[in-house]
């Protein structure tokens, strides 16, 4: 990549750390992915963090500083729900997204772009901004959860969470926060999973979420997977909320009794929905919420970080593997 040219912004950026997720490798198996305008290639990198090394004046921020760049930008029109700065409920579907959709992503050693479109962080984050990005996704989930929850009388109690990728491990802490008995639902029962969840105060389960029994007033799934999503959305307690954040591949088929859910959804009062992305609000929540974590804990969340001369590594599962990070800053062979 060429130098960053100052016309595409005033903000320059130096790269620290990209976070990799299960979007990056089904963009790199073809699954879905655009490359910007006039490009024949897509750099990858939506979850990062950078240091500025220039700022333009009156921008708010200053060198040195430690940021945090918008993954989602508005659509060129732009619709009413971008005018209002609500980019992630885009209607026009117009929207791009930086390592995913139309623009470069962040795992490049600079970049550039304007000062609305990065958020700062406290320097007593670090590293650990890299977090940042991936905790807007649940902070957007529980902001609409919460909205949902005051349509009528509402006191939760019980949240489940399927899945403890880091998506799912970040839903549950800002579970925890909110004062609610978390549990969380995954297959394994070895490596940093279990412990992670404990550590937090909540409670693990390796069976499924039938068969534990529990009927919970929130239910976050955050696997895709088709057969997690149904249980998801027929095990929860009456009025519940189940919030969808993983992403399904298509083609699954399965059997399902849609009379009954149906049934359970209209006579429970229950609602279902979408959540993806996330807007300037939600990312100063995602802030709040790592300031009032615990550091230690966070920090175990990055179970492997690869220098980016050796990006490939990186892309190669491991067993243990939570939040896999790639470091920009690492000196090369």
């Amino acid at each position: 990549m060429a130098e960053p040219h100052p016309d595409v912004g005033s903000l320059l950026i130096q790269s620290l750390a990209v976070g990799l997720c299960g979007t990056d490798s089904e963009i790199i198996n073809g699954e879905y992915g655009e490359a910007p305008p006039s490009e024949d290639f897509l750099v990858l990198g939506h979850e990062n963090l950078g240091r500025v090394l220039e700022a333009p004046s009156g921008s708010g921020l200053s060198v040195g500083d430690l940021v945090v760049g918008i993954v989602r930008r508005p659509d060129p029109e732009p619709c009413p729900a971008c005018a209002a700065g609500e980019w992630d409920m885009c209607r026009n579907g117009r929207y791009t997204e930086h390592g995913i959709r139309g623009l470069h992503g962040f795992a490049r050693e600079r970049w550039r772009t304007e000062p609305d479109a990065v958020v700062r962080l406290s320097p007593s984050l670090g590293r650990l901004g890299v977090l940042l990005e991936p905790t807007t996704i649940v902070a957007k989930a529980w902001e609409q959860v919460e909205r949902i929850g005051k349509r009528a009388f509402w006191q939760p109690g019980v949240v489940a969470v399927t899945g403890a990728g880091p998506v799912g491990l970040l839903a549950a802490l800002l579970g925890v926060q909110r004062g609610l008995s978390v549990h969380v639902f995954d297959r394994v029962t070895a490596g940093p999973k279990p412990d992670l969840v404990r550590s937090l105060g909540a409670t693990y389960h390796p069976d499924s979420l039938p068969d534990s029994g529990l009927r919970a007033d929130v239910l976050m799934e955050c696997t895709g997977v088709p057969e997690v999503v149904v249980e998801a959305m027929t095990n929860g307690a009456p009025d519940a909320i189940v919030c969808l954040t993983g992403v399904s591949g298509v083609g699954s088929r399965l059997p399902l009794d849609v009379g009954a859910l149906n049934r359970e959804a209209v006579l429970g009062n229950k609602v279902i929905f979408g959540s993806v992305n996330a807007n300037r609000r939600h990312y100063e929540q995602a802030i709040r919420a790592l300031a009032a974590a615990d550091r230690d804990w966070l920090s175990r969340l990055i179970t492997r970080t690869v220098p980016l001369h050796r990006y490939p590594e990186a892309f190669a599962r491991q067993p243990d593997d939570v939040k896999v990070v790639l470091d920009l800053e690492a000196a090369g062979p």
